[in-house]
């Protein structure tokens, strides 16, 4: 399923929820019936209540961070030597982000959109709006600014959700000090870390978001 970029001058949360209230009606009915395959990221559950972290500092949270643990994202194109680097913009009161990688066959590859907070949330829980994701919400449950931050982005209804999470390190190392720290955090909220998957740093990878 292919997610339709989200216009900021329009209301971002109420396009996330007309949109996931159509996809979700239409698994209900899918299920129900018995047909159509259900998509692999769709899966039974609720959120986890992951709270918000206060007294985040955008301003700080900005520059370049590694992916090095993951969710996976079946919309994502690259799987290896993941970066974004986060602008941070005073008139936006947000970030405009630049995400690259390697995709399987070693393509360079390369999105941008923005990451902001929303009037609804506190400023740790923001708002993807890039052109391939509607909408997901952004969720900073855990950072230093320095070594590491655990994120997570997940949407529910009924009794399925869409989950996915992130750990972000300022260095490009795989099962350094970012992802003992951010296991910690994940699993004592009730997220399962062994759903997460490495994002491969190795010789091969340029960083250049």
């Amino acid at each position: 399923m292919k997610y339709h970029s989200i216009e900021t001058s329009s209301h971002p949360t109420e396009k996330m929820i007309s949109f996931l209230l159509l996809v979700f009606g239409i698994v209900a009915s899918a299920v129900a019936k018995r047909t159509v395959e259900i998509p692999e990221y769709l899966e039974r559950g609720n959120c986890a209540e992951v709270g918000a972290l206060p007294k985040f500092d955008l301003r700080r949270y900005s520059g370049r961070w590694y992916q090095t643990d993951v969710i996976e994202i079946p919309h994502q194109p690259y799987t290896r030597c993941i970066n974004s680097f986060y602008d941070y913009s005073e008139p936006m009161y947000g970030f405009n982000v630049r995400t690259a990688g390697l995709t399987p066959e070693g393509t360079h590859e390369k999105n941008e959109g923005k990451i902001y907070p929303t009037d609804e949330n506190p400023a740790s829980h923001m708002l993807i709006d890039f052109p391939t994701v509607l909408g997901y919400p952004y969720v900073v449950i855990d950072t230093n600014y320095e070594t590491y931050a655990c994120v997570y982005s997940c949407v529910d209804w009924n009794e399925y959700k869409t989950e996915f999470a992130f750990v972000f390190s300022r260095t490009p190392e795989n099962n350094g000090p970012a992802t003992a720290k951010c296991k910690k955090v994940f699993s004592k909220r009730g997220i399962d870390f062994s759903k997460f998957v490495t994002v491969p740093h190795t010789e091969e990878c340029t960083y250049r978001a």
